[in-house]
């Protein structure tokens, strides 16, 4: 997930440096969305850990 989310972070970053504004925003957006997941799922994965 976390791959996904830089793979997205890095086509923003060059499509903003091209001029696509729409696609960097779409893919930061997208970005962002999964990293916040990721955590989600990494927190949830670390609180089961302390109490198992």
């Amino acid at each position: 997930m976390l791959y996904w989310a830089i793979i997205f972070f890095v086509i923003a970053l060059v499509a903003g440096l091209f001029g696509f504004r729409g696609v960097a925003s779409v893919s930061s957006k997208i970005a962002r969305f999964l990293f916040f997941i990721f955590v989600v799922l990494f927190v949830i994965s670390l609180v089961m850990q302390v109490l198992s």
